[in-house]
């Protein structure tokens, strides 16, 4: 086996060891360290730690909260070290790199004595996928799931008498309102941003083309509906109605949105909740739709969205494996997926408790329509994924930097096809 490659020095192998590894404790009991990146979520976590030590008295569980980019680093070398939290979040853009090097507790047969088919009857074939390692085993129990949506401000769309987004909506419906909206309020239209989920992969789905075929062996930059689709995405940038990426890069979409520069950009259904709570002033002023669809899709219903999702982990090595595999098999039950569901932690990737997560939103004034986050799953496209994603597509950003700034297209999408396929041929 090739080894876990080294990142950091040893002082912080020898700090995590210290600070991760779960342990026995003076008062008798089992203290389980779990590893999370995102604060917003920390009271969510909390609350199903509580609801499984209220049935296990005898395992105290701590919530710890990284940034996301400490958290990497800090598990790439706990894993070198073999000293990784007792419980922790896995990622789709690491899972395949830790599953692959052995780091990652077997989960497939957790549920047995449960159901067999425990997994395929409470998750969707995407959230099955991204808990899944490249021999197609199980490494992780499904957390929860997400999709992209529209989102828009009722105000401008009032002052320029444009009718509000809904499921009928197609890009043109979008490039209309946005010049609409431009030319009589002087505001931004839809805001282009260059990304990845929150972006043009989104565009290339609904026109029938792909990143990934659906067996993630080739990349699909040249074939022509996905070419046409990012080239229309990058062509929006040309209209006087969007910003240009050097905007972006002093000012993100949400921000320009949210200071009511702008009328419409993707946002995540991970990020709603935080945004009606850090905008109180702004709530019943936005509200949220349905992508719109590609107008003559290649193929295809002109529908998609990118979802992906997170799951819970274990380490392969840990001391604490079998209380640690007993915490996440209760995270992965109807209970506890409620329980995050109803804290907003997030959209529970347990079937049948979806919709648990709109009890978060009730305190406030407006109700945003979460329906469409819901009905969305059903156009739901898995968040593209391979075990050498990590190094491929951290160069994508870079290529679509000099597509925007006048080179010549159809080289640079020759070149992304040929870069992505010398490394997913290589998986």
């Amino acid at each position: 086996m090739k080894r876990f490659p080294r990142v950091t020095a040893l002082a912080l192998a020898l700090t995590l060891l210290l600070s991760l590894s779960g342990c026995g404790a003076s008062d008798g009991k089992t203290h389980l360290k779990f590893q999370i990146w995102d604060v917003n979520q920390r009271d969510g976590m909390q609350a199903m730690c509580d609801a499984y030590t209220a049935k296990n008295p005898d395992v105290v569980i701590d919530v710890q909260v990284t940034s996301w980019s400490e958290y990497w680093t800090k598990l790439e070398a706990a894993a070198e070290s073999n000293t990784l939290p007792d419980l922790f979040w896995m990622h789709t853009n690491q899972i395949l790199y830790y599953a692959d090097f052995g780091m990652l507790a077997d989960v497939t047969d957790l549920y047995d004595d449960v159901d067999p088919d425990f997994y395929t009857n409470h998750y969707s074939e995407i959230s099955i996928g991204n808990a899944s390692g490249t021999d197609g085993r199980m490494y992780g129990v499904p957390k929860d799931k997400d999709n992209v949506v529209l989102v828009y401000n009722k105000e401008m769309f009032d002052a320029a008498k444009v009718p509000y987004p809904d499921e009928t909506w197609t890009w043109d419906d979008m490039t209309e309102a946005s010049q609409k909206i431009y030319d009589e309020t002087g505001k931004y239209g839809y805001m282009a941003y260059s990304d990845e989920q929150l972006g043009y992969w989104n565009f290339v789905y609904q026109n029938g083309g792909y990143i990934l075929d659906e067996n993630n062996q080739y990349a699909g930059y040249t074939q022509p509906a996905t070419s046409e689709a990012i080239k229309y995405y990058v062509d929006l940038q040309k209209n006087d109605w969007c910003p240009t990426q050097a905007y972006f890069a002093e000012t993100s979409p949400g921000t320009a949105f949210f200071s009511e520069i702008g009328a419409m950009f993707f946002e995540g259904s991970w990020n709603l909740l935080a945004s009606m709570q850090n905008y109180p002033n702004l709530v019943g002023k936005w509200d949220i739709a349905p992508l719109p669809a590609c107008p003559n899709p290649k193929s295809g219903s002109g529908r998609a969205t990118i979802s992906n999702g997170l799951c819970y982990a274990v380490g392969a090595h840990s001391k604490t494996r079998e209380i640690a595999l007993d915490v996440v098999k209760f995270f992965g039950t109807e209970e506890a997926q409620r329980i995050q569901g109803e804290s907003g932690a997030a959209i529970p990737a347990y079937l049948g408790t979806e919709e648990s997560w709109s009890t978060a939103f009730q305190g406030f004034d407006y109700m945003l329509d979460l329906d469409v986050c819901y009905d969305q799953f059903d156009d739901a496209i898995q968040y593209v994924n391979s075990a050498t994603r990590r190094k491929w597509t951290s160069i994508v950003p870079e290529v679509m930097t000099h597509i925007y700034n006048g080179g010549d297209f159809d080289e640079n999408m020759a070149y992304l096809q040929n870069l992505a396929d010398s490394y997913v041929t290589s998986d």
